[in-house]
Formats: structure tokens, C-alpha cells, sequence
């Protein structure tokens, strides 16, 4: 079916929801909360809903909607991928409400899956905010590390980065120390430098052997952690890829800790707008 020029894209993931209504291509309306797939018993009885505030429009989801704890799974397309593939692959729930598929990976044999992510990065190539040919990261609980070929998700690698920090402050030896906010400061980047070994298991001890020797302040011990974190995987990325810039699609403050990470590692961070590249990445697949 067509989706015309008036629809409702959702980007349904494992927490929260922004629902866009487009008009012509253009966000007329959004709508952000916290009915994630988690939160969600009844999937058919959510997509009425939106419909109910936003207009009884066709629907296409992206997103942990996908997944095999959302609606219905969604296969994954493998990589190398463009939007062509991923409308291709389009899972029809009925004859107006569709889900977006996921992108698999196993160059050099190593499996890896994405899902949602894969509409910001071909959008972000389409609406002109990177390079046809770039290095793209996505921090988050789970941090992608995308490469664009042409347009189109050559490889990616996924590095459970988020994740791992917030078990660290909940669970542990090193949850009493990392009770503190995250900032951009010198803790944060002395992190970042010891995270240029790459020996993350030792340099997570090390925070804890800080606080007995009196050498750093508990006080710092949160974004020092996090700076390492960070930094270790800034840095076990960059060692093998040739590319000057590294384009983040992120918010502010989490894109800019990235960035600083980057930067302290001889490479250029440019910060991306992730909901206009996600809106670019949807009005492309809708074009196909």
C-alpha cells in the first residue's frame, strides 16, 4: 500500500515512545512518553490509541516494537543494507500498519543485530547530515559503531558500553564509589586516558584501589568510570578504522561526552540531530 503523504511514524523502544505525525515530510506533531514495548501488554489496543489523538493515518514503527518482546518480530535484512532492502522487508501487521525490520551483520563471522537504529542512519545519509561514506556512532545502553558505504549500513559493531556503567553503580565492589553525576571534567578525561590501554577488567579495579591508596576522591570516582568506559571503547574502535570524523547520533549530553572521548583520541566529533535523521530515515523508506 501507499503511505501518502500524511502518516504516523513511532519510534517504539524498549522504555519510551516518540510518536511524529508527517505532513508532506515535515513533523506537524510529536509526542514523547513512556509506553516502551515493556510497558506494553496490548500492542493493537496502543497503535488505536495513537490513532485516537493523532488521527486515524497509516502507521509505520521502528524499533523494539520489532523485536521478540514487542508486536510481532520482525526478521532482520543483512548487511551490507540500504533503504531499499529495509522497505523490502517490511513487516505488515495489516494492510495499513507496518513494522520496520532489523539489520544483521556477520562480517568476519561475527554476528551482531541492530533494530530502530538502522532508520537514523540512513536517514541522517539521506537528509545530507553525513557523508555517504562515514563512521557513524549511536551511544546508549548499547553503543553502535556504524559503517556507511554509499549510503548504505556496510557493518556495524555493537558494544554493551551503557549497560555495563549502569551495573557497575547498582551491583558490585564499585557501586558505593559511583554514586555521583557524570561530568565533562578533568575525571572524566583522566578516564578516558587510562581507557587508551584497553584493559578495561584492570582499570575498573584500579577505582577501587584509588579510594584505598587516597589517590582520587569519591567524589570524581563516577565520571572517572564513566570516562573509562567510554574511553575504552572510543578507543578499541578508532584503532581500527581510518576515518578522521566520527558522526554522533546522540543527545547533547551523552553526545558530548562521546565527543570528548573522540577528540582525545585525534579524531574530529560531530554531533548529529538523531530525531531529524530519524524523520529523514522514515520518509525515505515510506518513498519506496
Amino acid at each position: 500500500m501507499s503511505f501518502g503523504s500524511r502518516f504516523l511514524a513511532v519510534d517504539w523502544g524498549t522504555t519510551n515512545r516518540r510518536v511524529f505525525l508527517i505532513d508532506g515530510g515535515a513533523v506537524a506533531r510529536t509526542e514523547r512518553d513512556h509506553h516502551g514495548v515493556t510497558a506494553v501488554e496490548d500492542f493493537a489496543a496502543e497503535a488505536a490509541a495513537i490513532r485516537e489523538r493523532f488521527g486515524d493515518l497509516p502507521m509505520l514503527l521502528a524499533g523494539m516494537v520489532g523485536s521478540n518482546i514487542g508486536w510481532r518480530p520482525a526478521p532482520y535484512v543483512a548487511a551490507p543494507a540500504g533503504v531499499a532492502e529495509v522497505a523490502a522487508g517490511l513487516l505488515w501487521i495489516d494492510g495499513r500498519t507496518a513494522i520496520v525490520p532489523g539489520i544483521s551483520t556477520l562480517v568476519g563471522g561475527r554476528p551482531d543485530v541492530m533494530r530502530g537504529e538502522e532508520v537514523q542512519l540512513l536517514g541522517a545519509v539521506a537528509a545530507g547530515l553525513v557523508p555517504a561514506s562515514s563512521l557513524l556512532a549511536q551511544p546508549g545502553t548499547h553503543c553502535k559503531w556504524v559503517e556507511m558505504e554509499h549510503g548504505r549500513i556496510a557493518d556495524f559493531v555493537t558494544a554493551m558500553t551503557g549497560e555495563l556503567f549502569s551495573l557497575l553503580r547498582t551491583h558490585g565492589l564499585l557501586a558505593a564509589q559511583l554514586d555521583g553525576d557524570v561530568t565533562l571534567g578533568a575525571a572524566f578525561l583522566e578516564g578516558v586516558e587510562e581507557g587508551k590501554r584497553r584493559d578495561l577488567a584492570a582499570s575498573l579495579f584500579g577505582i577501587r584501589a584509588a579510594k584505598l591508596l587516597g589517590r582520587r576522591d569519591d567524589a570524581d570516582a563516577t565520571s572517572y568510570a564513566s570516562g573509562l568506559l567510554i574511553g575504552t571503547d572510543v578507543a578499541t574502535r578508532l584503532a581500527t578504522s581510518g576515518h578522521d570524523t566520527v558522526h554522533i547520533l546522540a543527545d547533547p549530553a551523552l553526545g558530548g561526552l562521546y565527543s570528548a572521548a573522540i577528540e582525545a583520541n585525534g579524531r574530529a566529533a560531530r554531533l548529529i540531530d538523531s530525531h531529524a535523521a530519524f524523520v529523514a530515515g522514515i520518509n525515505e523508506i515510506v518513498k519506496q
